[in-house]
């Protein structure tokens, strides 16, 4: 069953600090979302519109195709192809495999160094990012997401925000995802879905946070992902929408949009870097699960 519940005036003045309580009731709650999502509506960059800031604002997701011209994704493919290779046997906890074999899954923090360290502070991603949250960022988590033609694994529907509260300890809703595509993402190769609009409503799943979750979540996910009703519900509301264009086109969605991607069973594969930017003014505290914090190449603790 599913409870739609708000939050009264009362409840705000007395609310205790964990405002998105998940894995600790025992059925779902969908929870009205109390917190912005665009923090300052003030055009102050040149990089998108009033227009499509509003639209991120409605849907939770901007998509802007061919942002990036075809010479600087050649120049980040070869990097992303030379990561693949110097990691596919590798053994470093930041080389992800798909469940069921040994292909790369995904290489986290990748913008700790070289050309995606350039491509993480780009002069003209930074200035959306900081006009949608209001604030200086820093890199909450990076990763190269290889989706291969033939065998690139689903990744279920979710809410990064769920993850990153209840496992990082992020206290609100300020963050997002920037997604660069190095390869077309079309209707065929298992592209980003989002479901618009259900960024507004917080899911709070059911299930307690098993020790060192992360170990097998980044293969596949199994706590921490909405039940069947509340996605219905939500995609009733929204609808579902698949954003797709060119290499070089890049996805801003906000922390709590529903998405998901199919399996790639293409043989043309769909690499994507990902981004993911927090508020200086929304520091990491402790874990709300009571668990440790995870290790700090997918959460990172101080910029």
């Amino acid at each position: 069953m599913i409870i739609l519940r708000g939050q009264s005036q009362a409840q705000e003045a007395a609310r205790t600090p964990d405002m998105y309580p998940s894995r600790v009731n025992t059925e779902t709650l969908l929870l009205k979302r109390p917190d912005p999502v665009v923090y300052n509506h003030t055009i102050g960059q040149t990089e998108i519109t009033a227009d499509q800031l509003a639209s991120y604002e409605a849907d939770g997701y901007l998509f802007l195709d061919s942002f990036f011209s075809e010479e600087e994704v050649q120049v980040w493919r070869r990097e992303l192809l030379r990561l693949f290779q110097d990691h596919k046997d590798s053994a470093k906890p930041e080389v992800i495999r798909e469940p069921g074999s040994d292909e790369i899954r995904s290489i986290f923090a990748v913008h700790r160094e070289g050309l995606f360290r350039q491509l993480a502070n780009h002069p003209r991603i930074l200035p959306i990012v900081q006009q949608i949250l209001g604030s200086q960022v820093y890199v909450h988590q990076s990763r190269i997401n290889f989706k291969q033609g033939f065998t690139g694994k689903e990744f279920y529907w979710h809410s990064d925000f769920e993850t990153w509260h209840v496992e990082d300890g992020m206290p609100r809703m300020r963050a997002l995802s920037c997604s660069i595509a190095l390869e077309e993402n079309n209707a065929n190769n298992g592209p980003l879905m989002v479901i618009p609009g259900s960024h507004r409503m917080f899911v709070s799943c059911i299930g307690a946070t098993p020790d060192d979750h992360y170990k097998s979540s980044l293969r596949r996910q199994e706590y921490g992902i909405p039940d069947q009703e509340s996605l219905i519900y939500l995609a009733n509301q929204g609808g579902i929408v698949a954003p797709t264009g060119k290499a070089g086109s890049i996805l801003l969605f906000d922390c709590n949009v529903m998405h998901g991607s199919n399996s790639n069973i293409t043989p043309f594969p769909r690499s994507n870097v990902f981004i993911v930017y927090n508020s200086v003014e929304n520091p990491l505290e402790p874990p709300y699960s009571g668990k440790p914090p995870r290790p700090d190449f997918i959460a990172a603790r101080s910029s």
